[in-house]
């Protein structure tokens, strides 16, 4: 299903990698996320990365969570990490640390406006009229 990729170095780069975070996009963010306690109890917990990779291809792709690639690891243990980083705002720290090293070239703004014909606005007809 996944195969390896050619690049220009000569290097092969596994196409599983779509849609995640790049080194150097991750030593950026990694400052960000809590370290991990190292509990004794139970299995040990999926490292922050691929916890983060998770839910960035949930985000860029648009699956459900069910649809979540294996390599990840179980949907509901990435939702729980996931609800964990949003109740304590360290996804909203993320994104208002990444928002202040944003370049503009980097930016998408969708200006979609869809004109339509005056008398499409939906009022029934005849509504206006006086008798």
């Amino acid at each position: 299903m996944y195969g390896k990729v050619k690049i220009k170095s000569g290097e092969e780069m596994s196409s599983e990698k779509r849609y995640e975070v790049t080194d150097e996009e991750w030593r950026t963010i990694e400052l960000l996320i809590p370290k991990q306690s190292k509990g004794t109890r139970g299995r040990p917990a999926k490292d922050n990365r691929t916890m983060f990779n998770a839910i960035v291809w949930l985000a860029r792709s648009g699956a459900a969570w069910r649809d979540l690639p294996e390599r990840y690891g179980p949907w509901q243990s990435v939702y729980s990490r996931f609800r964990k980083w949003l109740d304590e705002g360290v996804i909203d720290n993320i994104f208002r640390v990444l928002s202040l090293e944003a370049e503009l070239s980097e930016l998408s703004l969708d200006a979609t406006i869809v004109k339509t014909h005056q008398h499409s606005a939906g009022a029934k007809k005849g509504a206006n009229q006086q008798r």
